[in-house]
């Protein structure tokens, strides 16, 4: 077996109790402890998986090869920062940080230490999105809804960096074309920043994408669309299902059976097929994790760059931008 990496976990809230339980399953990594401020959760990620805690960040820094920062995003850049100098990879959850001048400068700051980084955008391994990849050929438009229920958890920062960053990541991965133009709007209901939000993104390619993003529906939803020519294609992260909706011509006779439509005489008749591709369920954290310790092992770029995270902050705060211009 290849040489494990030490890596160490800061923050052991939600999310950070799954990370835990997933790093300890795997086994590129070897888990050398976390820290949290609060000792009830503490004692309480001990007692279950056996890991130890340290009260002083820093010290977990020094000891291990790897950081895992899952804490709230105001602490990401100065937790970063500390990992990078003292000559670790990290893997930061999303956002990245909380400004764009951090990112920019922890991009900086990564590539003069010359430290891996991968940021947690963990939709990208939705098995769902994974079987879409091979089928995606340029596509035009995009529309995508990420509806979630209420939970006060995360209502610290607006439903942008929350929710609707997952989708632009998707989206800026999908479509590889500078960003031309951003329109916007949100509305807060139940907390100081927007609950509620849509933002169309056009790009210098010309594809467009519509997303809206909302953390007060009555149900969840994750689904996004994508056109392209010939090809339609939906995306269900949270079923985990995945279809494709095809054209081609039809050359002679049309299958009696199948389902085609008739353009007219210019452009004659398409027949339309219908395609699930094959879904492997897979636990979408795991497989981030395992991905990053790979890249490590083989000195790769990671699966989701700090570049890639920087450029999805960096369009979430043009989004925000435009919702506060509405707003005024």
């Amino acid at each position: 077996m290849s040489k494990r990496h030490r890596i160490g976990v800061l923050g052991a809230g939600h999310l950070g109790r799954i990370h835990i339980q997933q790093l300890k399953e795997i086994e590129d990594w070897e888990v050398v402890g976390f820290h949290d401020p609060h000792p009830e959760k503490c004692e309480a990620i001990t007692a279950e998986f056996g890991v130890e805690a340290t009260q002083d960040p820093e010290a977990l820094i020094d000891r291990v090869d790897v950081v895992d920062i899952v804490t709230p995003t105001l602490s990401h850049f100065d937790l970063a920062s500390k990992a990078l100098r003292a000559g670790k990879h990290v893997f930061i959850e999303k956002p990245l940080t909380n400004t764009v001048a951090e990112a920019d400068e922890l991009l900086a700051l990564s590539r003069s230490c010359r430290r891996s980084v991968q940021v947690g955008h963990v939709e990208r391994f939705n098995p769902a999105f994974q079987a879409a990849l091979p089928f995606f050929a340029s596509p035009m438009f995009i529309e995508t809804h990420r509806l979630a229920q209420f939970n006060p958890r995360g209502t610290d920062v607006s439903v942008v960096l929350d929710l609707m960053i997952h989708d632009i990541d998707i989206v800026l991965h999908v479509v590889k074309c500078p960003v031309a133009d951003i329109r916007a709007s949100g509305v807060a209901v139940v907390s100081d920043t927007p609950d509620i939000a849509n933002a169309r993104i056009a790009f210098a390619n010309g594809c467009v994408a519509n997303l809206t993003a909302s953390r007060i529906s009555m149900k969840n939803m994750r689904k996004s669309r994508f056109f392209q020519r010939d090809a339609y294609i939906a995306v269900d992260m949270l079923t985990k299902s995945t279809e494709i909706v095809r054209m081609r011509t039809v050359e002679g006779e049309p299958d009696p059976f199948a389902v085609t439509m008739d353009l007219g005489p210019d452009k004659g008749i398409r027949e339309i097929s219908f395609e699930k591709p094959e879904v492997h369920v897979t636990n979408a954290i795991r497989e981030e994790l395992r991905a990053f310790a790979t890249s490590i092992r083989k000195g790769e770029p990671p699966a989701v760059s700090i570049e890639d995270g920087a450029e999805a902050l960096r369009t979430a705060h043009r989004i925000l931008g435009e919702m506060t211009m509405q707003n005024a």
